[in-house]
């Protein structure tokens, strides 16, 4: 199999990057945060080998793909806009959507408001969540001492000036601190006598990667030329683009109100890692719990042992397993 061809195409009245490979029906992937195309790697292949059209951008803010200036052209609005320009540059009427982490939130958002396009969605890591009522900044925790690194992400340069010290660095930490061999290692040192550290909270005045390490040597699921990757990457593009997601939190909630009440109803699959911090979040047990309501046309939630944020970098043959399980059961497979 021939590795994935990149190019440049009009989207949404920017330029994004697309990785692509296969033919046949389109299996649109959409990445999250820290990422890029390329962590779609072990997916594109076997997507192109099983009959499918393997499509994946870097996402608005990402890669080779354009960066807006302007915060709010970040919007979900936006994103979804991406997805569906995507499809019209390739000449795709339809498509299967897949994301993991901001991508699951895209894919989610294009699946409930253009399900004539996004006939089906495969989530990762991030469930539906409904839409609540106060703004989503309002619910995050704050302490005295200490606020949510969603809330540290809020205010523009400052996560940005961290990140980009040293982008390989930061890439190196976050993968494997966000991993189920990073949240292993962190729960053993914590179970003999080792300090509590709540890696979702960031103490005020302190910044997010505060004392996180890896080991001398990565885990098998990702190699220091992965790392190498990532890290030119975002030593070329630097951090603000994937930043500014965050930064429109509260602007989606109050954009997406005719949407409220509204559920996913094209056919869903959703897969995290049993380790994912995600998972853990306040009030993530409570929608999964109820996610069956929210997206009438789910077939399964598959938890993966062991794993942890990064679910198809650290579990590619699970993760292609099930998704092509999934993929393969819709009707014409696309």
């Amino acid at each position: 199999m021939s590795e994935p061809k990149q190019r440049i195409i009009e989207s949404n009245g920017i330029h994004l990057n697309i990785a692509e490979q296969g033919e046949g029906p389109v299996a649109l992937l959409a990445h999250g945060w820290p990422e890029s195309w390329y962590s779609w790697r072990h997916q594109l292949g076997a997507l192109a080998a099983a009959g499918f059209h393997a499509v994946a951008p870097d996402m608005r803010g990402y890669g080779k793909s354009d960066a807006p200036e302007a915060i709010d052209k970040y919007t979900l609005f936006h994103l979804v806009g991406d997805m569906v320009g995507v499809l019209d540059a390739l000449g795709a009427e339809k498509a299967v959507i897949v994301g993991h982490d901001w991508g699951a939130i895209v894919a989610w958002q294009a699946a409930l408001l253009r399900p004539d396009r996004f006939r089906a969605v495969a989530a990762m890591s991030v469930p539906f969540y409904p839409r609540g009522m106060s703004l989503r900044t309002a619910l995050m925790p704050r302490t005295e001492n200490a606020r949510f690194y969603m809330l540290y992400f809020q205010e523009p340069g400052l996560a940005e000036a961290e990140f980009g010290r040293d982008p390989r660095t930061t890439l190196r930490n976050l993968l494997f601190a966000g991993s189920g061999d990073g949240v292993a290692l962190a729960r053993a040192a914590q179970a003999s006598g080792g300090p509590s550290e709540n890696f979702a909270m960031v103490p005020n005045g302190g910044e997010s990667l505060r004392g996180s390490s890896t080991p001398a040597a990565l885990p098998s699921w990702i190699t220091e030329k992965d790392i190498d990757f990532y890290g030119e990457e975002f030593r070329r593009t630097g951090f603000r683009g994937g930043l500014n997601y965050y930064r429109n939190i509260d602007r989606n909630w109050e954009l997406l109100g005719a949407m409220a009440g509204l559920r996913v109803s094209v056919p869903a699959l959703f897969m995290a890692g049993e380790h994912d911090l995600v998972i853990s979040f306040p009030g993530t047990e409570q929608v999964l719990a109820n996610l069956q309501n929210l997206v009438p046309g789910l077939r399964g939630i598959k938890m993966l042992a062991g794993c942890g944020h990064w679910t198809q970098q650290e579990r590619p043959e699970e993760v292609n397993a099930a998704l092509l399980e999934f993929l393969k059961s819709l009707p014409d497979h696309g």
